[in-house]
């Protein structure tokens, strides 16, 4: 009877977001602000149709959270396509390293000083909070592969890397609520910094443009561009990315995400940089496996070379299966969490969630030496769009999953939960009208 209701209101979600998509447009809401809005209608606090004890479920929360941030990792991964050695990347190497951690310091000393938090507590919390969510944040994110625009690029690239500077941090926090001394800080440092994170990479990237390039020349060869079931492909890599760097103790996410970031780079090998991207050439037709190949692409394919055909059919279908289910995990978790809100909502996320936004975000951002990269008002957009989302509520899962004590465990909770919700309710509101600015008023080649 539960999964019953569960599949009803999933439903009457979707079902909502769908018939009102032409209205929302025109507002300055998200369709995350909105599914929370309803999951608060639906939980407790209104109709209690639903209710859900976040403890009991935990470990498939966990599993479930983190599909969806990989999903949509995977996704941002495709959608990069500049040269990794591109002047544009250093703004997204910056925000995933040293602006994260200034960000997860600053938080850590708050959280500590004016709430007065164990250290160990503060700095998990500070950890979990800290980083750029990359479900959420898609809206601020690349359009699509020909997006080079600084800001969105240096969100995207930070989405999809602050998991290495995030997650050792929310593994810090939990080895400091031990309380086994310090004897941890080199085995943490040689293990989950200086291991774990090129590891992560390194695997995804080599995997993603190893499996791109042998994908890609069978099809050339066998002339099969548009047969082959693509979906099968992104699961497969995307399966293979995380399980391969999970094996060696490496971080799953980064491996994800450098896969996408490889197999973009696989297609670019195949066609040309400065060309536009494959997926923009031709467009795969539904259902185009089980077609007359000469009717399952639409574009000008006589004058396209086979490997163009083949890389845009490929990275069409990805990114169209990719971003269906990051949608639909959105949707889902966004309402899950309106339904558990009021049973968890801690007025004390009105000071963190504050200071987190207006402060330290934006401090964090200004502090950092960018010369000629950004200008003064980009430097204040990225600050302001630090969105906290779904990759929070992973890292909450995930420490819940390890023996917290139970006062420890409700905190993080109340206090992650509603922080997540301020930011989607305050991102969410200021995204549209902030970003239609920005767009009247930024400078050419930026």
């Amino acid at each position: 009877m539960i999964f019953t209701v569960w599949v009803a209101v999933l439903g009457a979600v979707l079902l909502t977001l769908a018939l009102t998509s032409s209205y929302l447009r025109w507002m300055p809401v998200t369709t995350s602000a909105m599914c929370l809005a309803l999951g608060v209608i639906i939980g407790p606090a209104g109709l209690g149709l639903l209710k859900l004890d976040l403890g009991d479920s935990s470990v498939w929360m966990e599993h479930l959270t983190e599909i969806a941030v990989v999903f949509s990792l995977f996704v941002s991964g495709l959608k990069l396509r500049l040269a990794l050695k591109n002047r544009t990347w250093r703004v997204a190497y910056a925000l995933a390293g040293p602006v994260m951690i200034l960000s997860i310091a600053g938080l850590c000393l708050v959280l500590h000083y004016l709430f007065g938090l164990e250290w160990g507590v503060a700095m998990l919390i500070a950890a979990i909070l800290a980083p750029t969510d990359p479900v959420l944040a898609a809206l601020v994110q690349v359009n699509d592969a020909r997006d080079d625009d600084r800001v969105r690029f240096g969100l995207s690239g930070e989405a999809g890397l602050n998991d290495g500077t995030a997650f050792p941090f929310v593994i810090l926090g939990l080895l400091m609520l031990r309380g086994d001394g310090s004897g941890f800080v080199v085995d943490w440092v040689l293990r989950n910094l200086l291991w774990a994170v090129p590891a992560g990479l390194l695997i995804g990237y080599w995997m993603g443009r190893g499996i791109g390039k042998l994908t890609l020349s069978m099809r050339i060869k066998n002339a099969d561009s548009t047969l082959s079931p693509n979906d099968y492909l992104a699961l497969a890599l995307i399966a293979l990315a995380y399980v391969a760097a999970v094996w060696v103790q490496a971080y799953g996410f980064l491996s994800v995400f450098a896969a996408g970031l490889g197999l973009r780079q696989a297609e670019v090998q195949s066609t040309d940089e400065n060309a536009p991207p494959a997926e923009h050439l031709v467009q795969p037709v539904v259902g185009h496996e089980a077609v007359d190949p000469e009717q399952a692409v639409l574009g000008d394919t006589e004058s396209l070379e086979e490997g163009q055909v083949a890389a845009g059919v490929m990275m069409g279908d990805m990114l169209a299966f990719g971003s269906l289910v990051e949608r639909a995990m959105e949707v889902f978790l966004a309402t899950l969490l309106g339904v558990v809100l009021a049973n968890h909502w801690d007025w004390r996320a009105l000071g963190i969630g504050a200071l987190l936004f207006l402060v330290i975000r934006p401090l964090s951002v200004l502090l950092m030496p960018w010369g000629r990269l950004l200008d003064g008002p980009q430097r204040l957009l990225i600050g302001w769009f630090g969105i906290r989302g779904i990759g929070s509520l992973f890292y909450l899962f995930f420490a819940l999953n390890h023996d917290l004590q139970p006062d420890v465990a409700r905190l993080c909770i109340d206090l992650t939960l509603s922080v997540v919700a301020l930011s989607i309710l305050v991102h969410g509101v200021s995204t549209q009208p902030t970003l239609a600015w920005y767009e009247r008023h930024k400078q050419p080649g930026r």
